[in-house]
């Protein structure tokens, strides 16, 4: 009886539900938006319907300005999280394998990583120029640090009875790290790599807005400045769609690198 009651109890958690569920809310929300802009209940220079917005984007397409600021914005922010994904797991790996390494690599880290990295874009400017270096070299800054606080993390605990099984075959350091180590590490160290994503789109739109003429920030600040707020909105949602299509990618690749885990 006592289980019949847990079971119960835990259907609500445990329940799936259809994804046109979440597409009717989606359009819900639409449909209640288009009818308080309609009856003009709110200005659409603060909030254009979403019909206003559509036709904007459409516009912006077929004149290639989107096109225009979103390859600018895909570059950079594709150079800056490669660089800094790559530098973050190099770090990750050996501060969480070298106990000499942790003693001197960890304290740096712990002590820059507070520090608000679009606060630098004027010092990396001055250092590298106003062009796409200092603006990549800022995404990659703020993708290496939660890449390699991620890393060290998953490497630090995986489990030490995999690593005595290893070292008890006779595997070498390079052969514990590749077969042992960073299989148990990869969770993490993905969930470091879905959280860079987001900074470093936070990343690109203020640096693109501080020191760019082209890209997504800089329309949507060009938009903000013109107070035509159809477009401003439209260049938004062309952001949050690269923002998806990023974190599908993520989710993508984490399946194929642990097919364990589905």
């Amino acid at each position: 009886m006592a289980d019949v009651k847990i079971i119960n109890r835990m259907r609500p958690w445990q329940k799936v539900y259809p994804v046109w569920i979440s597409i009717m809310a989606i359009l819900l929300l639409l449909t209640f938006w288009e009818l308080i802009c309609r009856l003009g209940l709110v200005s659409p220079l603060f909030l254009p319907s979403p019909t206003q917005i559509i036709k904007a984007l459409w516009t912006m397409l077929l004149d290639g300005e989107i096109a225009r600021s979103l390859s600018a914005s895909i570059y950079r922010i594709a150079m800056g999280f490669i660089l800094g994904s790559l530098l973050g797991l190099v770090v990750g790996i050996l501060t969480g394998t070298s106990a000499l390494n942790d003693r001197i690599g960890t304290p740096l880290v712990n002590i820059f990583y507070p520090i608000p990295k679009i606060a630098l874009l004027p010092l990396f400017i001055l250092w590298l120029g106003i062009g796409e270096l200092s603006k990549v070299t800022i995404i990659a800054l703020g993708v290496f640090f939660p890449v390699a606080m991620n890393t060290y993390s998953g490497v630090k605990n995986v489990d030490p009875l995999l690593i005595k099984v290893a070292v008890s075959f006779n595997a070498n350091r390079w052969q514990t790290l590749r077969s042992v180590v960073l299989p148990g590490a990869l969770p993490v160290i993905f969930a470091g790599l879905r959280q860079a994503a987001g900074t470093s789109l936070l990343l690109l739109v203020s640096a693109e807005m501080i020191a760019a003429q082209e890209g997504l920030g800089a329309l949507i600040l060009h938009y903000g400045d013109l107070m035509i707020t159809e477009r401003l909105m439209a260049g938004i949602i062309v952001l949050s769609a690269v923002g998806l299509c990023f974190n599908f990618l993520l989710q993508y690749l984490e399946r194929k690198a642990i097919p364990w885990k589905n």
